[in-house]
C-alpha cells in the first residue's frame, strides 16, 4: 500500500478475510497470475497445517479453491490486480511490475 500511495496511485482494497472471495474471482486471479492455486498457499499457516491435505487434493484446483474460500487465511497475500494483470506483492516491490 505504501508503494502505491507514494506513487499517488488510486487503489481499492478487498479484505477477503471479511468479504469472501468467490470461486469465479479466485479462478480469474489464478489465471492472471499464471499460477496454480496450490502455488499460493501459505503452507506454514496453522489453518493450512490442520487441513492435512493429500497430494491428490493439492493437485486438484477446484478442491484447493474450495479450501481457500472456506479458510481464506491460507491464501498468500497481498495480491495486486491492475489492467488485467496480477502479481503477488512479496516482496512489495513486485507490485511495480504491473503498474
Amino acid at each position: 500500500m505504501k508503494i502505491l500511495e507514494s506513487k499517488k496511485i488510486n487503489f481499492n482494497i478487498k479484505n477477503y478475510l471479511i468479504e469472501n472471495l468467490s470461486k469465479k474471482e479466485l479462478t480469474h486471479i489464478f489465471k492472471l497470475l499464471k499460477l496454480k492455486p496450490k502455488d499460493l498457499l501459505r503452507t506454514k499457516e496453522r489453518e493450512f497445517i490442520a487441513l492435512d491435505l493429500s497430494e491428490k487434493e493439492l493437485n486438484n484446483d477446484d478442491i484447493v479453491i474450495d479450501y481457500i474460500i472456506k479458510y481464506p487465511k491460507i491464501l498468500e497475500r497481498p495480491i495486486v490486480l491492475s489492467n488485467n494483470h496480477a502479481v503477488v506483492g512479496r516482496p512489495p516491490e513486485k507490485v511495480l511490475e504491473i503498474l
